[in-house]
């Protein structure tokens, strides 16, 4: 599903119009990218946890040449569904 069809689902579920939906949808996720690069923990109720964490720095070796690399440390975006979603699909 691409963000058309999302949108237009969303939309038809909720019955409004779709230019209103998109601007909806939009902002929303607007929001969540905002928190999150603000350092905040996003939760969803019955969805999940959305969280900006630190990879510490760590040590590569290329397995060819044997060459030692130092990786820098850097931000990762984890996700942790909920309990209830998680059950859905086991």
């Amino acid at each position: 599903m691409n963000n058309k069809e999302f949108i237009a689902a969303l939309a038809s579920k909720l019955e409004f119009p779709m230019n209103y939906t998109s601007k909806l949808t939009e902002s929303f996720l607007h929001e969540i990218v905002q928190q999150l690069e603000e350092g905040n923990v996003v939760y969803i109720q019955n969805f999940g946890t959305l969280e900006v964490k630190k990879k510490a720095e760590r040590i590569s070796v290329n397995p060819t040449t044997k060459q030692r690399m130092l990786i820098p440390p850097k931000l990762a975006l984890t996700y942790k569904p909920h309990n209830q979603l998680k059950e859905k699909f086991k």
